[in-house]
């Protein structure tokens, strides 16, 4: 059986369009936070995003169910985990941040392989690991260096479990279809969202006023704003993911990987833009570095499996 022909530039394409795409709705989030809750934002746009997918599906010849439900299941569980911590942080800390700090993923990859699964880690991984931590701390800044913040280590939380979660992808969910994935993975957003508001309604909390109250808040009745942004973010989503999964279908995902970076600047531009967010040159060099170990990796296994 012939491969089908590689495409790079196609994919590039579309890989690009979602990293622009995502990194401009991320920066919304922090208007959501202002009168809503982190749960009650899951809990909504999950149903948002299930009813879109749910509703496009058979126009486009989507098939929802799962080869391996208990699977496809636990590795929503992580994966929505980590788009919790990823979430809650955005209310805190510029897109661009929060992206490096989940971007650190192959990082923990290869950690996660090495210790967990006993797979042997070669002289250019290894600086790679390095030349990353490097770059988290210049992202992060003095925080990361001395008495570091919750919400300044909250990205590198996401990072660790979205690398978790990428090798369930890989050991558990062989063959599953991209969007059973995609379903199961807002699926189980939408119960972390449930449940939070469920336990903060039976235990409610103190909550601070605006972005500060944002992992805190239990259900309110929110503003337009809360609404409009929320089906901005689930619809933005769900093109974005569908994006980048088709176009990890037309090249090598070694090179889709390496392009995938270009979420780094496009969060970076966003904040720019709508907020007046300028990142040190320090930041700058730590994204860089990020995706320089990105890249090496990416390349390392593309030559492996070649």
């Amino acid at each position: 059986m012939t491969s089908p022909p590689d495409r790079t530039l196609a994919a590039a394409g579309l890989i690009l369009t979602y990293a622009a795409i995502i990194g401009f709705t991320d920066n919304f989030v922090r208007i959501i936070a202002q009168d809503a809750g982190l749960w009650q934002f899951h809990a909504t746009r999950s149903v948002l995003a299930l009813a879109l997918l749910v509703a496009v599906a058979p126009a486009v010849g989507l098939v929802l169910r799962a080869k391996n439900l208990r699977a496809v299941a636990l590795r929503s569980a992580i994966h929505g985990s980590a788009m919790v911590i990823y979430f809650g942080a955005l209310a805190f800390l510029p897109v661009a941040m929060v992206a490096a700090g989940l971007f650190t993923a192959p990082i923990f990859v290869l950690l996660i392989s090495r210790f967990a699964f006993g797979q042997r880690i070669g002289p250019v991984r290894i600086a790679a690991v390095g030349l990353g931590f490097a770059g988290v701390l210049l992202v992060l800044g003095p925080e990361a260096l001395g008495s570091a913040s919750p919400a300044a280590l909250m990205p590198i939380a996401a990072g660790a479990l979205y690398a978790l979660g990428n090798i369930a992808t890989r050991q558990w969910c062989e063959g599953e279809r991209a969007e059973v994935l995609l379903a199961g993975f807002f699926a189980a957003l939408g119960i972390f969202g449930a449940l939070g508001m469920a336990v903060l309604m039976l235990v409610p909390l103190p909550v601070p006023e605006g972005a500060e109250g944002f992992v805190l808040r239990g259900p309110v009745w929110p503003p337009a704003a809360f609404w409009i942004w929320t089906l901005v973010q689930a619809a933005g989503s769900l093109l974005g993911v569908g994006l980048m999964i088709r176009g990890y279908q037309l090249t090598d995902a070694g090179r889709a990987g390496v392009i995938e970076y270009a979420i780094l600047p496009a969060s970076a531009f966003w904040g720019w833009v709508i907020w007046d967010e300028v990142l040190t040159g320090w930041a700058w060099a730590g994204l860089a570095l990020i995706a320089l170990a990105g890249t090496m990796i990416a390349l390392r296994a593309q030559a492996q499996e070649g």
